[in-house]
């Protein structure tokens, strides 16, 4: 068996009991090394594999490998939900057609859920996800996005906002928003969700400090009629109170 498991943000009391009984049912682990010490105490003895960033492709054939050869239960993790930018698209589309191995893939929290909990309730109207990040779809296409989702006034999440190699991506993406938002939208940054180091703020679109935000963070842009509320950022559903 090969688990794909998405363990959520980082917090144990996040992970799901589904995969907790994973994570125990595997004899072998392979994951991104960040990843592997949030589960160090979890792992335990068992054979584990790390690999660094940008390691993706290997590190799945790997696990296909490995359960594949040796018959033992591997777990692939990831952080969030494995299937939300993860590993389990990778792995389905490496996995040879003529493979008998038996694949599960396990949900995990991912972070727009994560921040959206510790921020309020700002995703009960339609939302979309749109990651920042030109390695995998290029630029011209994001922006494609970016405009569609102004246009449909959707609350939108950004993953991979901002990084050392792409320091202007999310001002980019804030002149595209801000096109068809105003900037008094609500925005929400969640930073290190579901860790020792959360942290959370409330701002507009106008008033973002890009400097407050990286690839640990992820950016809630809210529709316009999304508000604040004691400190609570809320998307209203349009019930009539």
């Amino acid at each position: 068996m090969l688990y794909i498991i998405g363990l959520g943000p980082g917090k144990k009391e996040l992970f799901s009991l589904e995969a907790l009984e994973a994570i125990e049912a595997c004899d072998i682990i392979v994951g991104y090394s960040t990843y592997m010490r949030l589960i160090k105490d979890l792992v335990k003895d068992k054979e584990h594999v790390a690999t660094g960033m940008r390691q993706e492709i290997d590190r799945c054939k790997k696990a296909i490998e490995l359960a594949e050869e040796t018959g033992k239960n591997v777990g692939v993790v990831s952080s969030g939900d494995a299937g939300v930018y993860g590993m389990a698209g990778l792995i389905l589309e490496l996995l040879d057609e003529s493979s008998d191995l038996e694949v599960k893939v396990i949900p995990g929290i991912t972070a727009s859920l994560g921040a959206a909990a510790s921020l309020g309730a700002p995703l009960m109207n339609d939302f979309c996800h749109i990651s920042l990040s030109d390695l995998m779809t290029p630029w011209e296409m994001i922006e494609k996005r970016l405009h569609a989702a102004g246009m449909g006034d959707f609350v939108v999440c950004l993953y991979n906002p901002r990084s050392k190699g792409r320091p202007n991506h999310l001002a980019r993406a804030l002149d595209i928003l801000g096109q068809y938002k105003s900037q008094d939208t609500i925005v929400g940054i969640g930073k290190d969700i579901g860790r020792s180091k959360e942290k959370l703020i409330l701002t507009t679109i106008g008033e973002l400090d890009e400097n407050q935000v990286d690839m640990t963070t992820i950016v809630l842009i809210g529709n316009k009629e999304t508000y604040v509320k004691q400190g609570r950022m809320i998307t209203p559903r349009g019930y009539k109170l």
